[in-house]
């Protein structure tokens, strides 16, 4: 038996994956890994002119994504749970989304050769929710350089997730509907999830209150 047990957390800009994980952490007493994208000096540009620094925003984003990975590989005597508001095969999905022909070739090889090296999580929980709920929580939280995303770009994410989380089958699933929960301000609904998180998890699971 593994001596880590690895829950990574996926979804679309703004489904509530960060506070989810530390929620989770917190409930549950688990080590928690968090995904610094506020790092990557290309991100605001991106935003603004995508075809001209989508490159360099998914270089650096596989590049510190893998280094963050590795230091996965390290087990904390202190826990026995590992909570991460992202999985690392994310990045494939936004290269396929952003990159042009070329870009995207060169990309695949560097990361073809980095995924080999990254841990797998044991459970990942998919967090889905209407346009309309992700526009509104990526406003209300007033990030500067998120200010450009367009309705049209978070639709063709979520196309993007749903159609990779159909055939994904590395791991169990946990697919939550969160159109009709408030996990941050509801703590009934924040208990209900643990509970079904609590339970052996076999393939996909679907959970749509």
């Amino acid at each position: 038996m593994k001596n880590l047990y690895y829950i990574a957390i996926e979804g679309v800009i703004g489904v509530g994956k960060t506070s989810l994980a530390r929620l989770l952490a917190d409930s549950l007493s688990a080590k928690l890994i968090l995904e610094e994208f506020e790092n990557n000096p290309f991100l605001e540009d991106f935003y603004k002119d995508p075809e001209r620094y989508a490159f360099q925003t998914q270089l650096f984003f596989l590049l510190e994504r893998y280094k963050q990975q590795q230091e996965l590989k390290q087990v904390d005597i202190f826990h026995k749970l590992l909570i991460s508001d992202y999985m690392f095969e994310k990045d494939k999905l936004f290269a396929n989304l952003n990159l042009a022909e070329k870009e995207l070739g060169l990309y695949e090889k560097i990361e073809t050769l980095l995924e080999k090296q990254v841990p797998s999580p044991d459970l990942v929980i998919y967090l889905q929710s209407d346009i309309q709920n992700l526009m509104e929580n990526i406003n209300s939280r007033g990030r500067k350089y998120e200010k450009n995303i367009s309705v049209e770009y978070l639709q063709s994410l979520r196309k993007i997730y749903n159609e990779f989380f159909f055939h994904y089958d590395k791991c169990p699933v946990l697919i939550i509907n969160t159109n009709q929960i408030d996990f941050v301000k509801n703590d009934q609904d924040l208990k209900k999830l643990i509970k079904i998180i609590r339970q052996p998890i076999k393939g996909t699971v679907y959970y749509n209150p």
